[in-house]
């Protein structure tokens, strides 16, 4: 062997033993995050719901003649609420789509 192959053994053996010996505590720390994805779904849905919310009263006072909402407001919150609803059903769908994938797996 050359001495950059031999050197190359001796790091990887080194390697094999330090992960033979190192306690598997990386999985706990993985575990223990502190967002779960349901909260982090509930967050996201809640956020939409809220720009639907924004977008529905600005709406509204733009329609009863409110002169401090103006028209690029009213679109650019309706737009916001629609850009958040496609990313929420596309969301969805991929889930759905997993969710399918999983099922049709044999045991």
């Amino acid at each position: 062997m050359t001495i950059v192959e031999n050197s190359l053994y001796t790091q990887m053996q080194s390697m094999s033993l330090e992960a033979v010996n190192k306690p598997q505590n990386n999985i706990d720390a993985v575990n223990k995050s502190t967002n779960k994805f349901g909260d982090l779904l509930v967050d996201a849905l809640n956020t939409v719901n809220d720009l639907h919310k924004v977008a529905g009263k600005k709406t509204t006072a733009f329609e009863l003649g409110d002169r401090s909402v103006t028209l690029a407001e009213v679109m650019v919150a309706r737009s916001k609420a629609g850009i958040g609803s496609s990313a929420a059903i596309q969301i969805r769908n991929k889930a759905i789509e997993g969710y399918k994938e999983i099922m049709s797996m044999p045991v």
